[in-house]
């Protein structure tokens, strides 16, 4: 029995991540490295990222104009900035060895920021080997050197300063990652709950025209040659996506996957879900939305201080909602939920015995390529399973009220 209680409270005790983290932390990169020595380099974006970035340096600045082998540019400006830095350090996009030890690096910062936010949640250690051990995430950083491994290096930046309730900067890094990637957007709702919660109408005003003004700067090159043209490529909602590429809702067919019909409801659906969660998001306020939003309007709705398990839950469900609701998700997408996962099932009060077969069912129908009725299935499920048990569950409220929320008090942390 005291082996037992030993290995129990290995598994269970946060204090032991502490020296956990930093072991697979430094196994991850040693892993990245055999990644690197070992698996194939496999050619997708890069080469059309660079061939786009090429026409940068050369001086064109018209969006319209800029275009590789697989297609138009479709990032926003961001995205354009640090490529073109990489275009500089792997001679134009040549030296792929050199671009992947730099996501290499990219891939591992990004998890020490990951686990740094689950040890301010005292996340058990349990947890903490799911955050290493997924093939289709280390294939999108090393191994396709996609986009989407910076945007989410940027989001959980973000995600740390707004535990931290730095709200400003956790605020503008994530408009940085919105400039990268436009998946970031997904956050917005969760982010607008937060600020106004924890900093009140005025600032978060403030802080949603600086996420907005961040934008406008990143794009004033291109803005200037024809801004039209920026707007409708960079933040492109209209887009029409390739049934080939889905990864979530190939079991519905291609006639539905494509008809407007299927859009329009994945619309409301989104809409709908988001309307449930304020129910949930509004809790720390002590009263419902109707209400926050008559207060919040009005200057009668006080700050609250928020736990930072409430700030985490809020803005990876608001996170999770969005990518359930995607039209369609492709293999890179899985950047922004390969870490969000294990939290998330811990937060909808999954028994830890199921976490790790959910998470490998999740994990397995990410890796079948082509997707299939039964992957595409499992991807949507395992969303479905996350957010609704997030929403029935209530964890992050549940977290607030049992920390004790003060209301009117302000923040001291910036």
């Amino acid at each position: 029995m005291s082996l037992l209680r030993r290995l129990s409270n290995l598994l269970t005790n946060p204090w032991h991540t502490q020296w956990i983290g930093p072991l697979l932390i430094m196994g991850d990169a040693f892993l990245c490295a055999a990644v690197i020595w070992k698996v194939p380099y496999t050619e997708i974006d890069w080469t059309t990222y660079m061939q786009q970035i090429s026409l940068y340096a050369a001086g064109e600045r018209d969006y319209t104009r800029i275009k590789g082998s697989t297609g138009p540019l479709v990032y926003p400006a961001a995205h354009v900035y640090i490529y073109d830095l990489l275009y500089h350090i792997t001679e134009e996009g040549r030296d792929i060895l050199a671009g992947q030890i730099i996501f290499s690096w990219i891939y591992v910062a990004t998890l020490a920021v990951v686990f740094a936010c689950y040890r301010q949640l005292e996340a058990p250690p349990y947890l903490f080997p799911l955050l290493v051990l997924s093939k289709r995430l280390h294939s999108i950083f090393m191994l396709r050197m996609f986009n989407d491994g910076v945007a989410t290096l940027a989001l959980w930046i973000a995600i740390y300063l707004f535990l931290k309730k730095k709200w400003t900067l956790a605020v503008a890094v994530w408009s940085l990652g919105v400039g990268i990637k436009m998946t970031l957007v997904l956050l917005a709702p969760g982010v607008a709950i937060v600020t106004l919660l924890g900093s009140g109408l005025a600032r978060s005003v403030l802080l949603g025209a600086m996420a907005v003004l961040i934008q406008i700067l990143l794009a004033i090159p291109f803005v200037q040659t024809n801004a039209l043209g920026y707007v409708s490529r960079a933040f492109e909602v209209s887009r029409q996506f390739m049934f080939k590429w889905t990864v979530n809702w190939r079991f519905v067919g291609e006639d539905v996957f494509l008809s407007r019909t299927f859009s329009a409801g994945l619309l409301l659906i989104h809409i709908a879900i988001l309307a449930l969660f304020t129910f949930r998001w509004v809790a720390p306020a002590g009263s419902n939305p109707i209400t926050f939003l008559q207060k919040t309007i009005t200057g009668h709705q006080q700050t609250v201080s928020l736990s930072k398990r409430f700030i985490m839950t809020t803005l990876l469900s608001s996170l999770a909602i969005g990518l359930l609701c995607a039209r369609s998700l492709h293999y890179q997408f899985f950047a922004y939920l390969a870490w969000a996962s294990p939290f998330l099932f811990w937060q909808a009060g999954i028994h830890p015995v199921v976490i790790y077969p959910a998470w490998a069912l999740q994990e397995w129908a990410w890796n079948v390529y082509p997707s299939t009725n039964t992957s595409s299935a499992v991807v949507v499920l395992s969303l479905a399973l996350q957010v609704f048990g997030v929403l029935i569950n209530g964890a992050g409220e549940a977290d607030n009220k049992r920390h004790g929320v003060a209301k009117g008090k302000k923040t001291h942390a910036e």
